[in-house]
Formats: structure tokens, C-alpha cells, sequence
């Protein structure tokens, strides 16, 4: 059990929101972290960093920052607030200074699979429902992936194209989840990043929506984090 570590905040990525987490929460939970999920509304990068920092104000103590997908952006931003100890990706974008998640997606390794994002729509993004699961959730049951594709959430372009003024992981400890299989992110990018930032890297097979199909390997790791912090 890990009552005296730091909290754990979880930050869900664009498409989706906070519930997806809910495997990993109870996992982690019962492991004996404080945890919370910060439900962003992925409008803006600057919207979603403020998000986290709420959370933040609530807590008492340090905090771990887990990001999924274009949560990698957010918790790349706000993990330069004091209160924040180190950060976790899964399956994230960790982007540098100067750079955004619209960057990092521009030049795709050769031979990558094309995300089947839909052309805007009143400044936001969806993902084509009948590849969805295909693309983001290939692990997961038709059923599943399909309620995911259907109860999307608007990305708003300002959240793709939001640039980060100081990279959280040049000066904080980090840690990457490599989806092997993952449709969305292309795993050799997903390594280049862990790479860059530093973090300590594992790797399971699972597509982009790992921590939902795979919450233990997830908690897992999170575990790792908080306890090496503690």
C-alpha cells in the first residue's frame, strides 16, 4: 500500500473523457494512492492546463501527472507547476518547447497509418464513428469502441495547435507506456518522444486505448512512478 507518495492525476486525452480512466482509477486505488481525474475540456491546451492546475489547488501535497494522448501535451505544460513531481505517458504526445501536437503529427514515419480525423467543424475535430475502431480502439470489443465512438468529445483545434512554452519533462522525472499497436500514434514516434524526454519506457501490445483495454499494465507503471517518488 502507498498512502504517503504523491497523488496521482489522471488527464484523459482528446475524443474521449475522464471515465475511460475508471480501470486504472480502481486499480490504483486499491494499491492505496490518492488519485484523482481531471476532466479537461480539450478546447484549448491553456483551458486544459488551467483544468489540471484546479485539481492541483485541491490537493495537498505533490502529485504524479498521468497523460493519454494529447493529455502527453497538457501534462507536458502544466508539470512545470512546483506542485507536480514527475509525469507519466501513455501513449502520449510529449511535446518541447516551441512545439504542439499538430507539430508532432505533421511529418508521420513512412508507411504509418492516417488517423481518420475528420475535417473541422466549427473549430473542432471528430474522429470517423466507423473507424473508430480500427484506429483507436482495436483491442477493445465492437460494443465498447463503439459507445467511445459515439459519445465523442469535440477537440478543438485551438488544443491541437496549442505550443508549449517550457517542457515539463526537461526538468522532471518521466515515464512512458509504448502502445506496440496503437493506430493513432505510431510506435516508433511513441519511442522517439519516451527517447527525447528521458523517461524510463515499457512496452505492451495494445492499441491506442490501452489504458482502457490494459488498466493494469497502466496502474502498473503509475505505481513505478509514484513509488520511486515517494
Amino acid at each position: 500500500m502507498s498512502t504517503t507518495g504523491p497523488a496521482v492525476l489522471l488527464v484523459h486525452g482528446g475524443f474521449v473523457d475522464g471515465s475511460g480512466w475508471r480501470g486504472v482509477y480502481d486499480r490504483l486505488r486499491a494499491q492505496g494512492h490518492r488519485v484523482a481525474i481531471v476532466q479537461n475540456p480539450t478546447v484549448s491546451l491553456d483551458g486544459d492546463v488551467t483544468a489540471v492546475k484546479q485539481v492541483l489547488d485541491e490537493l495537498d501535497g505533490p502529485a504524479v501527472l498521468v497523460g493519454h494522448s494529447y493529455g502527453g501535451a497538457v501534462i507536458t505544460a502544466a508539470g512545470t507547476d512546483e506542485r507536480v513531481a514527475g509525469l507519466v505517458y501513455v501513449t502520449a504526445f510529449a511535446p518541447d518547447k516551441g512545439e504542439s501536437v499538430n507539430t508532432l503529427i505533421a511529418d508521420p514515419p513512412p508507411g504509418a497509418p492516417v488517423p481518420p480525423i475528420l475535417p473541422p467543424r466549427d473549430g473542432f475535430l471528430f474522429l470517423d464513428r466507423d473507424k473508430f475502431h480500427d484506429s483507436f480502439a482495436g483491442d477493445l470489443p465492437a460494443d465498447e469502441a463503439a459507445f467511445m465512438a459515439d459519445s465523442q468529445v469535440p477537440w478543438g483545434l485551438e488544443a491541437l495547435g496549442g505550443t508549449i512554452a517550457e517542457a515539463a519533462w526537461r526538468s522532471k522525472p518521466s515515464w512512458y507506456l509504448v502502445a506496440a499497436d496503437d493506430r493513432m500514434i505510431p510506435p516508433p514516434a511513441q519511442r522517439q518522444m519516451a527517447e527525447r524526454a528521458g523517461a524510463t519506457v515499457r512496452e505492451v501490445p495494445g492499441s491506442h486505448s490501452v489504458y482502457v483495454s490494459q488498466p493494469q499494465a497502466v496502474a502498473d507503471l503509475v505505481h513505478t512512478a509514484v513509488e520511486s517518488l515517494a
